[in-house]
């Protein structure tokens, strides 16, 4: 019938422009034009099936003929499919992708890939398993108490008018405000979305800030049991600013480091889901303090050496010295604890802890500042852990035949370098995180002996040189762990991610 052969013609013509566009894409946005042509040769396959000579080299109404056919050889060429579904004189002369894909099988490689990464992935999948099973235990199992009459949520706003502002500048906080504002704001989410209300504002030094017309907020909106509601200003809404910021860090990581920039993020993703989904729910339920922090660290340190490196010597001595240097700071914590006789319980941010002990929630508070101090101390024990162990690595691949105590050597004189400045930076860091209290304490002109025997200055100190040790002696004990396996090893092997090169020993590690 001539009304299906139209519509059938109409189909065949959109089938056409929908993979002319989908190359179109492909040209701009994949690199790899070889598997792209193999992709769009598997799209169309089905469109050239229709026997119907009539929509070859078809325009849009408008479009000039030559001028579209030009432009789908352009792009067919660039693709390697040289333009065949565009010139249909061509069709019998070009060889398809798929026939030189052929040639190109992929399956060896694959297999290859499988041999080489397999225990890693079966590492990691043992890993998720374990996460899963850890977080199914962490998480209460307490139903979800129902919605009272009363209860506030937390929305997303617009500022739409300011009705009033009393707010003026403080001298004595530096430069803030102070004051009140009464603000016209319009709810972006939630159940009141749409809905203007009448929000009030307020600002001082330690909390809150002037808002204008067009900016965001959270709003705090309260609804009573009579169906009645009101609206405050909760804070400023950070979350595009802090997007922005997260993006720029993700941007700035993947095109320096590359694909093992890439690595690293899913890394520290790691490292931050098992901090909030595992140790804190975990913590929260009762279990032991140090044990658990203890025992999560070491979680993180494996997982993230098999993410970066997979599973070698290389990542397997860093790993192994990552959790012993790991251990001795947390000993030497819990030394420094009880020599100095404090514990968590004189940390500046407990008593809420203390107010949520008293709600039946079996916190321990006393091994806090210790699993503080192994939190902080990780990064830096794992930093130099790698680092010792993949200059070993290279130094044994290049000279298999040095002995262990030769290595050791090497290794300690490479870590001597690595001490000094990391060290500082973990004290600095401490000392940065409070600059604040530390000019505070300053300005009351205290006593030597008064300042010294401060609760406040011994979290400080054992905090800085707890981590500063486990830092110290991981280098000792990597080294002597890498000595140990490489050793055993007299035909090694090219490292993790590196090709052994014919090239003298720098004279540091002779």
């Amino acid at each position: 019938m001539p009304g299906n052969e139209s519509k059938l013609f109409v189909v065949m013509r959109i089938f056409y422009h929908i993979r002319i566009g989908i190359a179109t894409g492909f040209f701009i946005l994949v690199k790899n034009r070889g598997k792209a042509s193999f992709i769009l040769w598997k799209i169309s396959k089905f469109v050239r099936r229709i026997p119907s000579p009539q929509w070859r080299g078809t325009p849009f109404p408008g479009f000039p003929p030559y001028r579209y056919r030009k432009f789908c050889h352009f792009i067919g060429s660039h693709l390697d499919i040289g333009g065949r579904n565009c010139y249909a004189e061509k069709k019998d002369t070009e060889v398809s992708p798929m026939k030189k894909a052929k040639g190109k099988s992929t399956r060896p490689e694959a297999r290859a890939w499988w041999r080489k990464n397999r225990l890693s992935c079966l590492i990691l999948a043992a890993a998720v398993v374990l996460f899963f099973a850890v977080r199914a235990a962490a998480v209460s199992r307490e139903p979800s108490q129902s919605r009272g009459e009363d209860y506030a949520e937390y929305e997303r706003g617009v500022i739409t008018d300011v009705l009033a502002d009393n707010t003026e500048t403080d001298e004595v906080s530096d430069g803030g405000y102070r004051g009140e504002q009464l603000l016209l704001a319009t709810v972006r989410t939630g159940q009141y979305k749409g809905e203007t209300m009448q929000v009030s504002n307020f600002v001082g030094p330690l909390y809150g800030q002037p808002l204008h017309v067009g900016q965001s907020a959270v709003l705090l909106i309260s609804t009573y049991a009579d169906g009645t509601h009101t609206a405050t200003v909760y804070e400023y809404n950070r979350a595009v600013g802090l997007a922005v910021i997260v993006g720029l860090f993700l941007l700035a990581t993947v095109l320096v480091g590359g694909k093992v920039g890439a690595k690293s993020l899913v890394a520290l993703a790691v490292t931050l889901v098992c901090l909030f989904w595992i140790l804190i729910p975990l913590l929260m339920k009762g279990a032991s303090t140090l044990l658990t922090v203890f025992l999560v660290c070491a979680y993180i340190t494996v997982v993230t050496m098999v993410i970066l490196g997979g599973v070698c010597r290389k990542t397997v001595c860093a790993a192994l010295g990552t959790v012993a240097g790991t251990a001795l700071a947390l000993l030497f914590g819990l030394l420094s604890q009880s020599l100095l006789r404090i514990d968590g319980l004189r940390l500046t941010d407990v008593e809420p802890l203390l107010q949520l002990r008293q709600t039946g929630t079996p916190l321990g508070l006393r091994g806090l500042l210790v699993a503080g101090v192994v939190i902080s101390a990780l990064g830096a024990v794992m930093d130099v852990a790698m680092s010792i162990s993949s200059a070993l690595t290279e130094v044994h691949t290049v000279a298999p035949d040095r002995d262990g105590r030769a290595l050791f050597r090497s290794g300690m004189n490479i870590g001597r370098d690595m001490v000094g400045t990391m060290t500082n930076t973990l004290i600095l860091a401490f000392l940065g995180s409070g600059l604040s209290f530390i000019i505070y304490l300053y300005s009351l002109g205290l006593d030597p002996r008064q300042l010294i025997s401060s609760p406040y200055m011994a979290t400080e100190v054992i905090s800085g040189i707890a981590s500063s040790i486990g830092v110290i002696l991981a280098v000792p004990l990597t080294a002597l762990i890498t000595s140990l396996i490489l050793v055993k090893d007299k035909k090694p092997k090219a490292p993790c991610g590196s090709k052994p090169e014919d090239k003298k020993l720098p004279k540091e590690v002779q």
